[in-house]
């Protein structure tokens, strides 16, 4: 896979990251992507510090911006059937340059699946209209990243101790060599928002 953030965040081995989200109380909410030995890699930051609705930023250990991930609104989303998110990097001239967009199906009807979440990224990576898609079901910590070729390219589980789930504001994100960590970081932050967690209002 070619790297869509920076080849940086692309290991020739599998990584497995702790996730912890922040409340909202304390620190605006959002949530610290951290690695085994507990060192901070990522951050996100949601509507509780930026005071924007579906606006997020990814941030690596340094804190500084990534990523942006912005939710279509307005009449373009009232007129569709998906809900859309854009992510942009920004460029060494500080102009936007668009990553990957997710679309999720609008329903009425409660869904416990992540089915039709789909992601195109740019460069494209696959043939098909999507070149990743949600397997599973996020607020439950059971989901995958799935690639147009039905390969896991990471998964999203509960951290459990002799058998019983911790919590569910601690969960692992575990992602496979090659695989560009920032886009999958800001895959889980999408979802997040989507489902009202961390990073919503």
């Amino acid at each position: 896979m070619i790297p869509l953030v920076s080849k940086f965040y692309c290991s020739s081995s599998e990584v497995v990251f702790i996730v912890r989200t922040r409340p909202h109380v304390i620190n605006g909410g959002g949530f610290v992507v951290t690695d085994c030995n507990q060192k901070v890699v990522f951050s996100v930051d949601g509507c509780g510090i930026l005071g924007k609705e579906e606006e997020l930023v990814v941030r690596d250990e340094k804190r500084d911006a990534l990523l942006l991930l912005r939710g279509k609104g307005g009449i373009f989303e009232a007129l569709s059937f998906h809900k859309i998110w854009k992510a942009y990097k920004y460029d060494f001239q500080g102009s936007k340059k668009l990553v990957f967009s997710l679309r999720r199906p609008k329903s009425c009807l409660p869904v416990k699946n992540d089915v039709g979440i789909r992601i195109t990224t740019k460069p494209k990576v696959s043939r098909k209209d999507w070149d990743f898609e949600v397997s599973g079901y996020f607020p439950d910590r059971r989901c995958s990243i799935i690639d147009s070729q039905g390969n896991a390219v990471a998964q999203i589980g509960t951290i459990k101790k002799t058998g019983e789930q911790l919590s569910k504001d601690i969960y692992y994100v575990s992602i496979k060599p090659g695989v560009d960590q920032a886009f999958i970081v800001g895959v889980v932050a999408i979802l997040d928002n989507i489902y009202g967690e961390s990073t919503s209002c």
